[in-house]
C-alpha cells in the first residue's frame, strides 16, 4: 500500500522546510507546502530528513531464531565454567525431549567443541550449539542419535578415522532446518525493531533458501508483518509470487566458498556462466584472501555485470583495488564486526593482517562500489552500530582497527541505503524517488516512512 503524506518542518541539506510524498514517491519540497485534501502530515519538528536504511546482508529466519537462543559466546560468555552454567540452566527450563539451541559460540570459550565435550555440558536432552561464522553447527550425542547423522550422506558431517560423526556439521543449515522442528518466530518483531532503526528494506542473503521458505517471507510481505521491503537471495530455480512484485525482488545467487574444498576456477567460472544464463546476478561470500583471489579470477573469466557482489570481503588486498575497480563489482561489508568482535581480531589475526581486515575508506577512496550490512545475526542488528563502526573504527574496549579505513557520517548513511538489486549505488533526494525515509533527531530516528506510509513514530 502507498500513501500521501506531508512532512513538515524537515531539515534536508542544512535547509528546514516541507516534503510531499504522493502515491509513495517523493514528489516536492519548499520551505512551506500547502496540505492537500486526505493527506496525513507528520511534523518533523527540524529532524534531519535521510533516505531510509537498507541492510544489504541480513539473514531473517536466523535472527529470529537466535532471539529465542541461549547466548553461547562473547561478550556475554567467555569461560568454560559460564558456558556450563548457562547450557544447564536453558535446559532446566525446557521441556523434557525438547531441543536445545545455542549460538554466537567462539573457540575462546572452552576450545574445540565436539559431541563428547558437549556431552559433558548437556547430555540429557539434544543439543545444537552454533559457531559464531555461522557454518558450523555442534551436537551432542542426544542430537546426532535424533537426527540420524550417522546414516547421513551429506558432505558437510565431520567424522573421525572410524567413520563415526564427530558431532560437527559444516554448511549443514538446510539439512537441519527440515529435521529440527522450529520454534515460533516473531518475524513482525523484527520487522518494528528494524523500523524503530529507520530500515526501510533489507537483502536476506541466506544461500540455500527453498521456495517454501521464500514464499512464507513474501507472503510476511504481503500480509504486512514484514513493512520492509525486502530482496531475497535464492539459488536458481527459485521464484518470488508475482503478487509481492515492487515489495520483494529475487536478489542474486549466492555462492559459497570454503577454503578446505574450493572448487577449480574453471569450475567457478561455469557456474557464474549458468547463474548468468538464467539471468541471474552472482554474489559471492568472501572472507578469506584465497576466495576473494578464486572469486576475482572466475570474474574475469566469465565477466561481471551490475549488481555482481563479493559479500563480506573480510581481507582485502590493496593488489585487489584495481580488479574490483574494473569490473565493477561491489563489496558489500560489515564494519559493524569491528565493534563487536575487534577485541577478539586483536588477539586472533595477524597483526600483517589487521591493515586489510573490514576495509572501507580505502575502498571508496579506490572508486569501488562499496555498501554495508550487518550481517545479524552473526553481527549486531542495530544498524547504528554499523554506522557508529564506519566512523569510529573502535572497538568495544576503545581500541581502533583501521584507523584509515574511517569514513564520514554522511558517506556511512549513504552506503547503508540506495538500490537493493545495485547495493552502493544512491540518489539525492529529489522528486521522483521512492518515499522511503528516515527522520532523525540528535542521532535517533524519530519517524520511518516506507512507501509514504509512516510505519515507526518514535
Amino acid at each position: 500500500m502507498v500513501a500521501d503524506l506531508l512532512i513538515r518542518r524537515a531539515r534536508l541539506r542544512g535547509q528546514v522546510g516541507d516534503l510531499r510524498c504522493v502515491e509513495g514517491r517523493l514528489t516536492e519540497l519548499a520551505p512551506r507546502l500547502v496540505r492537500h485534501p486526505g493527506e496525513e502530515e507528520l511534523d518533523a519538528a527540524g529532524g534531519e530528513v535521510v533516505a531510509g536504511l537498507v541492510d544489504h546482508h541480513v539473514h531473517l529466519r536466523a535472527l529470529a531464531a537466535a532471539g529465542t537462543s541461549v547466548l553461547a559466546g562473547p561478550p556475554e560468555v567467555n569461560t568454560a565454567a559460564e558456558l556450563a552454567g548457562r547450557l544447564a540452566g536453558a535446559a532446566a527450563r525446557l521441556a523434557p525431549g525438547g531441543w536445545l539451541r545455542a549460538v554466537g559460540y567462539h573457540e575462546s570459550v572452552a576450545g574445540v567443541l565436539d559431541a563428547v565435550r558437549l556431552d559433558a555440558l548437556v547430555a540429557d536432552r539434544p543439543v545444537r550449539l552454533q559457531h559464531r561464522g555461522g557454518s558450523l553447527w555442534m551436537l551432542n550425542t542426544a542430537g546426532l542419535e535424533a537426527l540420524g547423522v550417522a546414516d547421513c550422506a551429506e558432505t558437510g558431517v565431520e567424522r573421525d578415522d572410524l567413520g563415526r560423526p564427530t558431532g560437527r556439521l559444516w554448511r549443514m543449515d538446510a539439512w537441519l532446518g527440515r529435521r529440527v522442528e522450529r520454534g515460533a518466530s516473531d518475524l513482525g518483531a523484527i520487522s518494528r525493531r528494524a523500523a524503530a532503526w529507520g530500515v526501510t528494506a533489507m537483502t536476506d542473503a541466506t544461500a540455500d533458501r527453498s521456495q517454501a521458505e521464500t514464499d512464507e517471507l513474501a507472503a510476511a510481505c504481503a500480509d504486512g508483518v514484514i513493512v520492509q521491503r525486502l530482496c531475497l537471495m535464492s539459488p536458481l530455480g527459485v521464484t518470488v509470487p508475482e503478487a509481492t512484485a515492487g515489495r520483494v525482488v529475487l536478489g542474486p545467487v549466492k555462492v559459497l566458498l570454503d577454503d578446505v574444498d574450493l572448487p577449480v576456477l574453471d569450475e567457478l567460472a561455469d557456474r557464474f556462466g549458468r547463474i548468468r544464463g538464467q539471468g541471474r546476478c552472482v554474489a559471492v561470500h568472501c572472507v578469506t584472501r584465497v576466495q576473494l583471489v578464486l572469486t576475482m579470477a572466475a570474474f574475469a573469466l566469465a565477466g561481471a555485470r551490475p549488481g555482481d557482489r563479493i559479500e563480506h570481503g573480510a581481507l582485502i588486498g590493496q593488489d585487489q583495488f584495481a580488479g574490483l575497480r574494473s569490473l565493477g563489482v561491489s563489496v558489500v561489508t560489515q564494519p559493524g564486526l569491528v565493534a563487536t568482535r575487534g577485541d577478539r581480531y586483536l588477539q586472533d589475526v595477524p597483526p600483517e593482517d589487521l591493515d586489510d581486515l573490514w576495509r572501507l575508506g580505502s575502498l571508496c577512496r579506490a572508486g569501488i562500489t562499496v555498501a554495508l550490512g550487518t550481517d545479524a545475526p552473526y553481527g549486531a542488528a542495530d544498524p547504528w552500530v554499523t554506522l557508529r563502526a564506519a566512523e569510529q573504527r573502535s572497538t568495544a574496549s576503545g581500541a581502533v582497527i583501521g584507523g584509515a579505513e574511517r569514513i564520514g557520517r554522511a558517506d556511512a548513511l549513504a552506503l547503508m541505503a540506495g538500490s537493493l538489486l545495485r547495493p552502493g549505488r544512491t540518489s539525492a533526494l529529489v522528486p521522483g524517488i521512492d518515499a522511503d525515509l528516515c527522520v532523525v533527531q540528535d542521532g535517533v530516528p524519530t519517524h520511518t516512512v516506507i512507501a509514504g506510509n509512516v510505519v515507526f513514530r518514535a
